[in-house]
């Protein structure tokens, strides 16, 4: 540890109210020929990077880092800077906090101060750790299309990395991580039950809690991957299906069966496409008619497509109507099941391969390989168990409003927000939302 690690961290980590600006080094004002957006995203994060320059190995220090000749002419960071950060124990916290949560209700009391407080003084009691404060958030959301229901939300982010220079080694990556995230879950939980609006929603679900490496946080990703039922969408189709059909009772005891792992998923679902036999495309057009995107799917795929991302829509359900959400919403490229239907109403068979999980990845890696770049390039998000092989082979895997286990294995988890969650874990504010 330098001589002034200790000062730069009580300067640092008493950091909910101090905006301290920083002159940038001549690496980071290299970025002043990206686009506008980019630039002040990346900015905030190396801003806040370079005030734990002396924790950062020799090698990684930005007096010795060239960006002007690192830095690629699209706008993208350092690639061999975000290689080298990799393996390190540095992580991008992004809080998420729903504004009714926080602000006065009943009892009058603004709640602001004190989940800022509350911050503090796990950086207090956790001195092993520096914590920076991202500055650039002004919480004011831009719904372009004013029906796209963003929710209203406070935004806090931080770099964590730790503070004596022996423990800033690899390996400690996936040890650190674990320790964090029981750390900081538990000190916010304890905030959670100080709120009078938690019972009405869901418990913690107000606030969103994403730690996630820094490196994966700047990496130039250019591939975004979406399932579409309860992800995209807020239905589910089969689901929807069923209940036009009347067939809702067995659709169940199938979908129950194969969760108890009494059959596979594609028995199940073949079984569950041969009960649809005889539904008519307009009962179909019917069903389309009454599917609703997600909140803020538009302001995620408008920003997404702002950013020069490639979108997919990949599913288990039916290009019937995947292909009509995707058009809806712009989404580039679109793979699902076909449902086979003859003279206006559905056979009942179904067309090989079925697009269950291992599918999924497999199309996914088909992606990266034809645009010729990495699956370290791609974020997936989705709901369900038959999201995480794809989640899991990409770089980012996104967990929303997801089934437990999901949660548990992905990457981040969204509860608090719609979709354009997605793009605070992709370490954005809310003002770079179009």
């Amino acid at each position: 540890m330098t001589k002034n690690t200790t000062t730069n961290y009580q300067n640092n980590a008493i950091l909910a109210s101090q905006d301290t600006s920083v002159s940038l080094s001549n690496a980071t004002a290299n970025f002043a020929h990206f686009g506008s957006g980019m630039t002040a995203h990346l900015k905030a994060w190396i801003t806040a990077l370079q005030k734990a320059n002396d924790l950062l190995p020799s090698h990684l220090r930005f007096d010795d880092v060239d960006f002007a000749e690192e830095t690629q002419e699209n706008g993208k960071i350092s690639l061999s800077l975000i290689e080298q950060l990799e393996d390190l124990p540095v992580f991008a916290l992004s809080v998420v906090v729903q504004k009714q949560a926080l602000l006065p209700v009943e009892t009058g009391e603004d709640k602001k101060a004190a989940f800022e407080a509350h911050i503090a003084d796990w950086a207090a009691q956790n001195p092993l750790w520096q914590i920076i404060k991202v500055v650039r958030s002004t919480d004011s959301l831009q719904d372009s299309t004013g029906s796209d229901r963003l929710t209203p939300v406070f935004t806090y982010r931080y770099i964590l990395m730790p503070a004596d220079t022996a423990i800033m080694q690899p390996g400690k990556k996936s040890a650190a991580a674990r320790l964090l995230d029981d750390g900081i879950t538990a000190h916010l939980r304890q905030f959670i039950e100080t709120l009078p609006i938690t019972h009405n929603l869901g418990g913690d679900a107000a606030i969103d809690c994403h730690i996630v490496s820094l490196a994966k946080m700047l990496r130039p990703h250019r591939v975004a991957v979406f399932d579409m039922d309860s992800t995209l969408i807020e239905q589910e189709v089969i689901v929807e299906l069923a209940k036009h059909a009347n067939i809702g009772d067995q659709v169940r005891e199938i979908t129950e069966s194969a969760m108890r792992g009494e059959i596979d998923f594609d028995t199940s679902f073949s079984e569950r496409v041969a009960l649809l036999e005889g539904l008519s495309t307009d009962a179909l057009d019917e069903i389309q008619q009454q599917l609703t995107l997600s909140a803020g799917a538009r302001t995620l795929i408008a920003t997404l497509k702002s950013l020069d991302y490639h979108t997919v829509l990949v599913s288990g359900g039916f290009t019937y109507f995947a292909e009509r959400i995707a058009k809806e919403l712009g989404i580039d490229e679109v793979h699902a099941n076909d449902l086979d239907i003859e003279e206006g109403v559905v056979t009942g068979n179904v067309n090989l391969p079925i697009v269950n999980g291992e599918r999924k990845a497999a199309l996914v890696q088909q992606v990266a390989n034809r645009m010729n770049i990495s699956t370290a390039q791609v974020i997936c998000v989705g709901d369900g168990a038959n999201d995480l092989s794809m989640m899991a082979l990409a770089d980012l895997g996104v967990a929303y409003h997801a089934k437990p286990i999901v949660r548990a294995r992905a990457d981040a988890a969204i509860n608090a927000t719609g979709l354009e969650g997605v793009l605070y874990v992709l370490g954005y504010a809310a003002q770079d939302l179009l």
